[in-house]
């Protein structure tokens, strides 16, 4: 994929990271607090990183090696709002692409998220602070979950990577892109375990702290035949990446009145026999 020339090698920004602590940090979630999520001893700090433009890179990224890969892929759904096209057509597309990319000879897709930098009660908005969505521990929980315990058994010999596929819904996207960091830059010791507290059940994310060692990848001008795949989870411990934190970040000299940001991630886990 070529970068265009008015595309900048990279771009000085702030992201949010957590503070080291004693206490294991907790989020009560929307879901219990039936408002905006409560953060029990969660202190954060921003940073001043450099994040540099993937594009030049694009066709050496690897899943197993830097923890994402950016794909140019046309989707013949016109209407990413809507969930009957998504689950009954996108799904299909999806499983497909993974399938194709990775080699995995199953593919599940558990649920997909819309997101936008303006508020729509009908979106989530753009994740903030640096996170990964699943650990250690919650990445075979949620397998367990999604397969359910008979299934999960049964397939426990397999390896398995949870990968999210993430869309713009229109763009280019001009606003709060996706930062994903370079998985072999990641130090393990800087993934903070924080709990997600929901009405009947209790999750996990990692959050992260800042090390300067840390390198940082974006894509410019994201289109909407473009898709990033980001692996949250590998069950895998033979030293390919297993971790891919990720943030949204305001974009410096942003146009003014660039659209919002709105896309779709859908969730998948990946199977390899």
């Amino acid at each position: 994929m070529k970068c265009t020339t008015d595309m900048p090698d990279s771009v000085l920004t702030k992201l949010t990271y957590l503070v080291r602590q004693n206490a294991k940090p907790y989020i009560h979630t929307e879901a219990l607090t039936g408002d905006s999520e409560a953060h029990y001893f969660a202190e954060q700090e921003e940073r001043e990183v450099k994040i540099q433009n993937g594009r030049p890179l694009a066709d050496s990224l690897s899943l197993d090696k830097q923890g994402f890969e950016l794909h140019r892929r046309e989707t013949v759904v016109d209407d990413l709002y809507d969930d009957t096209s998504v689950v009954k057509v996108y799904y299909d597309e999806i499983k497909a692409l993974i399938k194709q990319l990775t080699g995995a000879s199953r593919v599940v897709i558990f649920d997909h998220t819309r997101r936008s930098d303006a508020e729509r009660r009908d979106f989530r908005g753009p994740a903030s602070r640096v996170h990964n969505d699943y650990t250690e521990h919650s990445g075979p929980e949620r397998i367990r979950e999604v397969l359910g315990a008979e299934q999960a058994v049964a397939m426990a010999a397999m390896s398995v990577a949870q990968i999210n596929v993430w869309r713009p819904i229109s763009g280019p996207v001009k606003r709060s892109p996706l930062a994903v960091l370079d998985a072999s830059t990641l130090d393990p010791n800087d993934l903070l375990a924080t709990d997600l507290v929901y009405p009947d059940r209790i999750g996990e994310i990692y959050h992260l702290a800042y090390n300067p060692h840390q390198r940082w990848y974006y894509f410019p001008d994201m289109r909407r035949d473009e898709v990033l795949l980001i692996k949250g989870y590998d069950s895998r411990h033979d030293g390919r990446a297993r971790f891919t934190p990720h943030a949204a970040f305001q974009l410096p000299h942003t146009p003014p009145g660039a659209p919002p940001r709105e896309s779709i991630e859908v969730r998948t886990l990946a199977f390899f026999d």
